[in-house]
């Protein structure tokens, strides 16, 4: 235990850089909404009378924001800093990159989407409003009328999965299912540029249309378990169909 605490204390402690705390302050300010998206910061000058720093600090600050899509700057006379709110497709790019790097299959991904949204059917079931049914709804609607257009369709396909997700109501479920969903999606639109049209391509856009349908059924009736095991089935029959395509096995493969 001695041993132990004195390699602790002999840990150097990193002191963050005066950017870094001066990122951290204006971080904050936009997380707790005191700077709203597209307004413009105050001007350099008053921000380095602020915080007491000198101006390339500031600026590695602004870079520091802007590499984390809090900020966008534009350069010259009439520019400027202006806040933009933090958005999940930042998240889901860092993580396909990181999903890369470790070689992980799409397999991988899409079993970690059933995770995720199976478990999401049953929240929403037992959670829904009206409001939510209409949405569902007015959802599955839009998609039969797009039978025909396998693109379109599949656009609408992928959206009801995201709706799902969001009517379920758990905002870090959504996040992650949002850094999941951006490789999902171009999975599914890679396999349409495959086989859109082709009788493989119908009987499977029919059968995740009559599952959406009884997706809908079923939390209209509140049945949670149900709905959580149709969308469990469902799930798993689109991860069947979608990695019939041996030429894409990983993320790499896909996104590299």
């Amino acid at each position: 235990m001695r041993a132990e605490v004195g390699a602790v204390a002999n840990t150097p402690v990193r002191v963050p850089k005066m950017a870094e705390l001066v990122a951290a302050q204006l971080r904050r300010k936009i997380v707790r909404g005191e700077l709203a998206e597209g307004d413009a910061l105050p001007a350099e000058t008053a921000l380095m009378a602020e915080f007491a720093v000198s101006r390339p600090t500031l600026r590695e600050a602004f870079r520091v924001l802007e590499s984390e899509s809090l900020i966008s700057v534009r350069r010259g006379a009439r520019g400027g800093a202006r806040v933009q709110v933090p958005e999940g497709t930042v998240a889901a790019r860092y993580a396909g990159v990181v999903l890369e790097y470790r070689g992980t299959t799409l397999k991988d991904v899409y079993d970690a989407r059933t995770v995720i949204e199976a478990p999401c059917a049953g929240l929403l079931a037992e959670r829904r409003t009206d409001e939510d049914l209409e949405r569902l709804r007015d959802a599955v609607a839009e998609a039969e009328g797009l039978m025909d257009d396998p693109s379109a369709f599949i656009r609408a396909h992928m959206e009801f999965h995201a709706l799902v997700v969001e009517l379920a109501g758990n905002q870090t479920l959504s996040v992650l299912n949002g850094m999941v969903r951006h490789i999902i999606d171009q999975a599914n639109w890679s396999h349409v540029d495959l086989d859109a049209g082709s009788p493989e391509n119908i009987r499977a856009n029919r059968r995740g249309f009559r599952a959406h349908a009884a997706l809908v059924d079923l939390v209209a009736a509140r049945r949670a378990e149900a709905a959580e095991d149709l969308w469990r089935v469902h799930l798993q029959e689109a991860e069947d169909y979608l990695l019939q395509n041996r030429s894409m096995t990983t993320v790499l493969d896909l996104l590299g």
